[in-house]
Order: C-alpha cells, then structure tokens, then sequence
C-alpha cells in the first residue's frame, strides 16, 4: 500500500511510518515542521505544508494517485496549551480537518484513519472505558479530538458519500522506535514519563500533579502503551481496512481503543521509573488546567477485529525512551 500521512514528520506520525515500510508499504509524508523533524523523514516522499492547503494536497496526489488511504495525525496537542488559546486549537485542529477532508474526497481518496484520543472520554466511576463508553471531552485538546470524530462520522453519512473512517483512539504513548529512527522530538513534554525523565537528568523533583483523584493512591490514572505497538495497530488497521469496514457498508464509521488494557496510576508510574532507571525525589501538587482523573481500556475489539495486540511492557517503554533521549540529545548537541 501507499499511504498519506499527515503530520508523519512528528513522534506519532514518524513511528507509523517506520512500521509501514518495515512491511513493506510506502508512507508519503505531509508536515508543516512546526513541531515534525526533517531528521524523522529517512528519504520518504515529503511534503512541507499546511493539511488545509489544497493547492498542495491536488499536488500530492498528481504526483501520487496510488496513494490508498490517509492516516490523519496531524495536530495540536498540549492541553495546558489548548485551555490558554482554545480558538487557536479549534482553528488548527477542527477547521483546518474540514479542509483536509474536502481534499482528500475531491481526490478520491475515501479510505481514512484518524488519530482521536482516549481523553474524549467521560469521566468512568472505575476509570475503565470501551468503545461503547460515554464521550465527554474535559479540555479544548480533548473536545477538538470528539468534535473531529463527529465531522468524520459525519462526512461518511453524507449523501452519496464513499468515505470510510476508522478512528484510533489512542490511550498514553510512551517510548520510542526499538531501532531509534524516531521518538520524542521535544526535550520539553508535558506528559508524566517526559516529565520524570526531565526531572531525572535536571536533579529535580518530580510533581505529581493531583493527588485526590478516585483511584487506588490518589493519583491519576493512565493506559501506557508503547509507540511501536501504537504503530504497529495503525499497520493492523490499514491491512485490514475492508474487514473493519466493507466496502458499501451501510455504517462507514468504526472506532477502536488502542492501549494495553491496563491502569497504571501516576504513582505506579514512579516506582517502575525507578526501578528501570534509579531514584528520584517526588513532589506533589494540585492539578493542572484541564487535567482528569484519566482511564483506561478494557475492550479487545481492536485483538479481535484487527489481529493486534500489545507487545512491549511499561518498563520496555521507559527503557526506550531513555535510550532515545540520549541518542536524540548527542544528535542534536552534535548538529548545533
């Protein structure tokens, strides 16, 4: 297959990449390298620009009309950010979509799989989700990922309408590419493991943020799931596009959690950054703008649909992740 991956220059969007050519498909890469790498490209077809120009989107295509479907990572993500300068997310993240997807349907290109993301969720009494769990996003980010899913949803209804859209909602990331072609491209994340590692090599205290959450000790409540085994179920999802959703299929819109199926608290966090890397002094506070109690996945309809399951363990994760930080660190020390 050949697929278009918008924002593939980012953490996310790179990853996938390099598991679709590990089997054998072929990414083209669209990225604006407002946050994306060109280090992250490794010879790929790219191209440098906005998901809303179509000018440039009717070029791609010319130039690539195998393309089979497109794999929509492209976004703003940082909730703090979002709460701060919620119109810019909404423009970046909601408007610009609506562009993209004009594009891709006069191209005909009715094949699309979207990064959402498990914080559309609401609030669950045992943080537990499914598929069929209440949506009620929490944050602009958040209600920007629920708000593109229901214009996706939307678009597949539509009179006429050929388009198919699965939608990845994607639990905690953690980690990095095993064979280090890609990993986080910030050395200022927002996101706990970042945070601990920051911390880590600064001699900093880490800060638990929200320490009265309904959980098991009080703190917060994720699924984290190694990026390669996130990669790995976009692969899954783009060979087995047409058994998730026939062609002619009367509902053309499917959603699949993506995560372990695990509860990691922040604290439990801790004590296995700990043990794979050494002490650090922790610290508590309240929580941030826009911070939730979090959840975690309990559905296997992604196992039972897709053949995918996870592979890696939270300790493979922050293993990798410190491995890339330093291998990311020296590149970068030795560029500048």
């Amino acid at each position: 297959m050949k697929i278009l991956i918008t924002g593939g220059a980012g953490y996310i969007g790179a990853t996938i990449a390099s598991a679709l050519q590990d089997e054998g498909h072929t990414p083209v890469i669209l990225d604006d390298l407002s946050k994306g790498r060109r280090e992250f490209l490794h010879g790929r077809a790219f191209y440098q620009g906005d998901i809303a120009d179509h000018d440039l989107i009717d070029r791609i295509f010319a130039e690539h009309p195998d393309i089979d479907a497109t794999v929509h990572c492209a976004a703003k993500i940082v909730v703090p950010e979002s709460v701060a300068a919620p119109l810019h997310y909404y423009r970046e993240n909601v408007g610009k979509t609506i562009e993209l997807l004009e594009a891709l349907q006069r191209n005909g290109c009715p094949r699309v799989l979207f990064s959402s993301s498990a914080s559309i969720y609401a609030p669950a009494p045992d943080a537990r989700v499914t598929e069929a769990s209440p949506v009620d996003a929490s944050s602009p980010y958040a209600r920007t990922k629920q708000m593109m899913e229901q214009v996706l949803q939307d678009w597949t209804r539509g009179d006429g309408a050929e388009q198919r859209v699965i939608a990845l909602r994607y639990f905690n990331p953690v980690g990095a590419d095993p064979k280090m072609r890609t990993g986080l491209q910030d050395l200022n994340p927002t996101h706990a493991l970042g945070k601990l590692i920051e911390a880590y090599e600064s001699g900093r205290p880490f800060t638990i943020t929200g320490t009265d959450w309904d959980t098991r000790d009080g703190s917060g409540i994720r699924d984290y799931i190694h990026v390669w085994d996130l990669a790995a179920a976009h692969v899954a999802a783009l060979v087995r596009f047409d058994e998730a959703i026939a062609p002619g299929s009367e509902d053309r819109y499917r959603v699949f959690n993506i995560g372990t199926g695990s509860g990691t608290t922040v604290r439990e966090l801790v004590t296995a950054f700990q043990e794979v890397v050494g002490p650090i002094e922790v610290r508590e506070a309240g929580p941030r703008p826009g911070d939730v109690i979090g959840c975690y996945t309990t559905g296997d309809t992604a196992r039972t649909v897709l053949g995918w399951q996870p592979h890696h363990s939270l300790a493979d994760g922050i293993s990798d992740a410190m491995t890339w930080r330093k291998a990311w660190t020296d590149q970068l020390g030795t560029a500048s």
